[in-house]
């Protein structure tokens, strides 16, 4: 059960990425696009997902940094018993 937490948050974190790749290369073809409103909206849009994608790596990092630096002293703890 345990466990569970943590691939939960690995899990969030590799979608993240995808879809942090998947922004990057919307972004890239939105300088192939010819109309300038075509441009404008993939463009927002394409950063609009990079935000959130980005946003969401970093919040998922800092759960587990904060777990496992409350979960470090309990186990040295344990180990010296």
């Amino acid at each position: 059960m345990k466990y569970l937490w943590w691939i939960a948050q690995i899990l969030c974190i590799l979608i993240s990425l995808f879809f942090l790749v998947f922004g990057v290369d919307l972004i890239r073809g939105a300088y192939n696009l010819n109309d300038p409103f075509s441009f404008i909206m993939t463009f927002f849009a394409a950063s609009f997902i990079i935000l959130i994608s980005l946003t969401l790596v970093l919040v998922c990092t800092i759960k587990m940094i904060r777990v496992y630096r409350r979960l470090k002293p309990s186990q040295v703890q344990a180990d010296r018993s």
